[in-house]
C-alpha cells in the first residue's frame, strides 16, 4: 500500500455511496489509520450520479480537495459507465471494483474498459436478497476491503456492526442483513484471470 490510499466512489443518489464512504472512513479511523471521508457536493438527487470519496494513511492527511487521481475505484451502479468515466484519473495499475453479475473480461470488452485491475460483484442481486431492495453499498464494501485489504475484515464487520446498532437498535434484520451482504460480496468478488 502507498503512503496514503485513495478510493473514489461512483454510485447515484439514493445507493448509499456518501454513507458508505463515511462509515468506511470510521471504521478505518477505528483501526488506528488516518482518513478523510466526504461527498461531492452539487445538484444531488435521487437517481442523479454522485460521487464520494476516502483517503486512507498511516500518517495525517494533508490533502483537502477532491479525489483527482484515486488508487480504486468503486462502482455502485455500472449503468454510470455509459456516460460517466469513472477512469479518469484512475492509473493503468489502478483497481475498479464494478457492481455487476458479469464476469470481469466480459465485463471489460462491454465497457472497452483498457488497464486497470477490474473486478465484479453482484451487489445488486446480494442486496435484494439479503436487504429486500437495491441498496449496493455495503455489499461493495465487503468486495473493496477483500481487494484492497485497506483494513482487517473482522475489524470492519465488527465496527460496521456496532455502527449499525447504533442506527437501528430496533431492526435486527437489518443489521443481520448488511453484515450478511458484506460477507457475502467479500466471498463472491470475481478477480479477472
Amino acid at each position: 500500500m502507498d503512503k496514503m490510499t485513495e478510493v473514489r466512489w461512483h454510485g447515484r443518489g439514493g445507493q448509499g455511496a456518501k454513507t458508505i464512504a463515511l462509515l468506511f472512513g470510521e471504521a478505518v479511523l477505528g483501526a488506528g489509520k488516518q482518513m478523510q471521508a466526504f461527498p461531492e457536493y452539487g445538484p444531488e438527487r435521487m437517481g442523479a450520479p454522485v460521487q464520494s470519496f476516502n483517503r486512507i494513511s498511516d500518517e495525517p492527511v494533508r490533502v483537502h480537495c477532491h479525489v483527482t487521481n484515486p488508487h480504486v475505484v468503486v462502482v455502485l451502479d455500472p449503468t454510470l459507465m455509459a456516460t460517466v468515466d469513472v477512469t479518469a484519473g484512475l492509473a493503468d495499475d489502478g483497481t475498479i471494483i464494478v457492481n455487476s453479475p458479469l464476469e470481469p473480461a466480459d465485463l471489460r470488452k462491454k465497457m472497452k474498459l483498457n488497464g486497470r485491475k477490474l473486478y465484479t460483484v453482484d451487489a445488486t442481486t446480494i442486496s435484494i436478497d439479503l436487504l429486500g431492495r437495491n441498496l449496493p453499498n455495503t455489499p461493495m464494501l465487503g468486495a473493496l476491503i477483500k481487494v484492497t485489504g485497506l483494513v482487517d475484515f473482522d475489524h470492519m464487520i465488527q465496527d460496521m456492526r456496532g455502527r449499525l446498532e447504533k442506527k437501528f437498535a430496533h431492526k435486527p434484520e437489518v443489521i443481520d442483513g448488511n453484515i450478511e451482504s458484506i460477507r457475502r460480496a467479500y466471498d463472491e468478488v470475481v478477480a479477472e484471470n
